[in-house]
């Protein structure tokens, strides 16, 4: 999965009994996850969006709600077209996934259900030094949020 260059889904399941349920994600490796933390967004009117990285991947799995991620592989990371094509990937907590997004892309996210909860998993320390990998752009680029519901 690590060395993919392409964003992948993940998929997992949820396993229920009389004693309650268990959501898992079996096939996402944590072995190179260093840090982790969480994205609360208390309406779908809120959009985050475009942070990229050259050097870093980032993992992302919904622990409450919906969201919608998107993924756009940059290609001039000081100027980037504004015709690249972004994929788009819905994360649902109640069928468990783990979204890849390999180094090289940007993405944004809105969630889909008021007080949705994003897990964000990146395999960088505050400690590890990678300056110039924080890319910001204009949330306006490559998708229209505003159509996604």
């Amino acid at each position: 999965m690590w060395e993919n260059s392409n964003p992948k889904l993940i998929k997992g399941g949820i396993h229920q009994d009389h004693r309650g349920s268990i959501s898992f994600v079996n096939d996402f490796s944590l072995e190179r996850i260093k840090r982790f933390y969480t994205l609360s967004h208390p309406n779908t009117s809120i959009v985050r969006a475009w942070q990229g990285h050259k050097k870093q991947t980032r993992c992302f799995h919904v622990t409450k709600g919906v969201f919608c991620v998107a993924c756009v592989k940059i290609d001039d990371w000081e100027n980037p077209s504004r015709s690249l094509q972004a994929e788009t990937f819905i994360l649902d907590s109640k069928e468990p996934s783990v979204l890849y997004v390999p180094k090289g892309y940007a993405n944004g996210i809105k969630a889909l259900q008021d007080d949705s909860i994003l897990l964000s998993f990146s395999e960088t320390s505050f400690d590890d030094k990678m300056e110039d990998d924080e890319f910001r752009y204009d949330s306006n680029l490559w998708v229209d949020w505003k159509s996604i519901n």
